[in-house]
C-alpha cells in the first residue's frame, strides 16, 4: 500500500508488495539473481494462499462438527427427560396399584 503522490513522489516506501506486484516486477527485471528471488516470492504468495484456505477448510470444518454435537447433546437432554418421566410414572403408578388376587391352583388348607 503507498501513500498519494505528490510533486516529489511518493510520501513513504511501500511496507511490502502485493502478488500482482511482484509478478509485474519479474517483467521488468532480467538478471538470474533477481528471477530466482522473483519466483521465490511468487512461490511464498501461492503457499501463503494455500495454508489461508486450508485454515479455512479446517475452521469450517470444526465449526459444522461443534453444530453436529449440540444437537446431539440436545438431543441427550430429551432422552434423559423422557426417561425421568417414564420412571416418575412408573412410580406414581406404584402407589395406585391394588396388589392383585392370585390366579391359579389352589392347594386346600390342612
Amino acid at each position: 500500500m503507498t501513500s498519494n503522490s505528490d510533486k516529489l513522489g511518493l510520501r513513504y516506501a511501500p511496507f511490502a508488495f502485493t502478488e500482482q506486484g511482484v509478478a509485474m516486477l519479474s517483467s521488468i527485471l532480467k538478471s538470474k539473481k533477481a528471477i530466482s528471488i522473483n519466483i521465490q516470492i511468487i512461490r511464498i504468495f501461492t503457499r501463503m494462499r494455500q495454508i489461508l484456505m486450508d485454515n479455512t477448510e479446517i475452521r469450517l470444518a470444526i465449526e459444522k462438527l461443534e453444530k453436529k454435537t449440540d444437537n446431539n447433546s440436545k438431543n441427550i437432554e430429551v432422552v434423559f427427560q423422557y426417561i425421568d418421566e417414564l420412571t416418575d410414572k412408573k412410580e406414581s403408578r406404584q402407589d395406585v396399584i391394588k396388589p392383585r388376587k392370585q390366579i391359579g391352583y389352589k392347594l386346600p388348607k390342612k
